[in-house]
């Protein structure tokens, strides 16, 4: 029997997909849980698997492509099995939808231009899959080699989506998909790389707009989310560093290949004290209060055009040397956007360090439904006091922003005592 294959939910927030590839084409023998097919979602590329055994019958959706959950992309089946009735339930095929997709006009052409050549550029420049496309204007076609002869621009619904959210003129466009299509990876080269446009207005400075990238949109969107029902506040302390970097420096001595690092530690010692303080290991959930068994640490990584929080799961069962492995990893590919749904969500407390910015203080915005984000700064020498005595230590500044629905302002800072306990003593580690 055929086997239908849907556009899958690869992420919490997703809503449609991209076909970034195909990675059987059609006629190929298909089996159950084998990689067909690689999706572009919000914040990384995943592999989607086969559901079914047989051949890859029917592509209904191309490359560059996009198609909202639950839209039937593919079809499995036997080679001579009748696919009929499910071919009827497809989406319209490319051919139709550029019914539907916004005619834009190309430039005006070259007056200097010799009439032969515009005419070799205007058939180089229409798809093949549509040759008979209507022109924008809606009148008929003049004559070959006329100077205001148009044609189609074949755009796929999610880059026309993105083009007009970050008011990118599609004219000016190459599209690198199927017959010249214009797919979501041409859009985000132009936002990866803005054109400065400076604009000057009597008495005011010059300026330059420049469209936000979808990642910037979606954080934007999230912290709104996140500072109107969420009650921060926020809590600091002060912590001696001199014996952790100690540690640090005597573990990587001994093992160069570790490469722990001073986040590495404060994450494993952000671990053991929420083990210790379960109501800070926790989450409001609309009537109920979650609590959590092990501390899953998000670690918040900075990427080209944004932030994500690569996720250190039962971090409170690991050794520093797996905690360092681990963060390295996530972080290296969530530069890539390599990370699965799974690594980057469901985190139940997270770590900001902007301290090898030279930040010395700041504070943070929690990430929903998490309870707390600890913000930690830079790490530096200063005059404190000792015994009565004027001596210099390695300090550095934490601010532990609190979900007030879940943590009160007693939890917190017992919380922020433990941590500094533990971490200006770091043999409680092995206690």
């Amino acid at each position: 029997m055929a086997t239908k294959v849907i556009m899958p939910k690869l992420s919490p927030t997703m809503e449609e997909g991209q076909i970034s590839r195909w990675l059987k084409k059609e006629g190929d023998k298909v089996s159950m849980g084998e990689p067909l097919a690689e999706i572009d979602t919000y914040k990384a590329t995943m592999e989607m698997q086969a559901l079914g055994n047989g051949v890859l019958r029917k592509i209904l959706i191309n490359e560059g492509q996009a198609a909202p959950l639950g839209q039937l992309i593919a079809i499995i089946g036997e080679p001579d099995e009748d696919i009929a009735s499910l071919l009827s339930e497809a989406p319209a095929q490319p051919q139709v939808q550029e019914q539907k997709e916004t005619d834009v006009p190309p430039p005006a052409p070259d007056a200097t231009q010799p009439q032969s050549q515009l005419q070799d550029q205007k058939e180089a420049d229409r798809p093949p899959s549509a040759p008979n496309l209507a022109p924008a204007n809606g009148r008929q076609p003049q004559a070959s080699g006329s100077a205001s002869d148009s044609r189609r621009m074949i755009v796929s619904p999610l880059a026309a989506r993105m083009a007009a959210e970050a008011g990118i003129d599609l004219r000016s466009l190459q599209g690198s998909g199927p017959g010249g299509r214009i797919i979501k990876r041409d859009i985000e080269a132009v936002i990866s790389k803005p054109a400065p446009s400076y604009v000057q207005q009597a008495g005011a400075s010059a300026y330059r707009d420049e469209p936000a990238s979808q990642i910037r949109q979606t954080i934007a969107k999230r912290l709104v989310t996140s500072r109107g029902p969420v009650t921060h506040f926020f809590l600091t302390t002060e912590i001696e560093m001199d014996r952790a970097a100690e540690m640090r420096k005597g573990i990587n001595a001994l093992d160069p290949d570790l490469k722990i690092s001073i986040n590495d530690i404060i994450i494993k010692v952000a671990a053991a004290a929420l083990i210790q303080h379960p109501q800070v290991n926790a989450s409001f959930q609309d009537k109920i209060v979650r609590y959590y068994e092990h501390a899953d640490i998000g670690v918040a990584v900075a990427i080209e055009d944004g932030l994500i929080t690569p996720v250190v799961r039962a971090a409170d069962q690991k050794s520093l040397s797996q905690i360092a492995a681990e963060v390295r990893e996530l972080a290296e590919r969530a530069r890539t956007k390599r990370l699965k749904p799974e690594e980057y969500t469901g985190a139940t407390f997270s770590v900001s360090n902007l301290g090898m910015f030279g930040i010395d203080e700041f504070t943070a915005v929690i990430n929903p439904p998490e309870g707390a984000i600890l913000a930690i700064g830079a790490m530096s020498a200063k005059p404190v006091v000792r015994e009565n005595e004027i001596v210099i230590r390695q300090m550095m500044r934490v601010t532990m922003s609190c979900d007030h629905r879940v943590i009160d302002g007693a939890t917190g800072a017992k919380f922020l005592q433990t941590f500094k306990k533990i971490l200006e003593n770091p043999l409680y580690l092995v206690v």
